[in-house]
């Protein structure tokens, strides 16, 4: 099997479900994200926060209802990074399915 691409920013599990939901809209609110991927506030925003740094996530702050809240969205750059890591999960699964040759 060649190498694979993995991303190490991308991989952990929290990290690969916020990506998968930025994957599906245009940006979400924090507190939505805490009850998809059942993380605390704290652990969520560490993640986010590795993702804001590595350029893959942007996050805005807006008062709405009184309230601060965050919204986050897919950089171009974290678009293409996640695109480029569920290949190389693909690339393993594939691999996974299809019998090893004895040498």
């Amino acid at each position: 099997m060649s190498e694979l691409d993995f991303d190490p920013v991308l991989h952990p599990p929290a990290r690969l479900q916020i990506a998968a939901i930025l994957a599906k809209v245009d940006d979400v609110e924090f507190a939505v994200i805490k009850d998809l991927v059942e993380v605390s506030d704290s652990v969520l925003s560490k993640h986010l926060s590795a993702l804001n740094q590595a350029g893959y996530v942007r996050l805005e702050k807006a008062k709405r209802d009184g309230r601060q809240r965050t919204w986050a969205s897919f950089t171009a750059k974290g678009r293409k990074a996640f695109a480029a890591h569920v290949r190389a999960l693909q690339i393993l699964a594939s691999a996974a399915e299809n019998p090893v040759a004895a040498e």
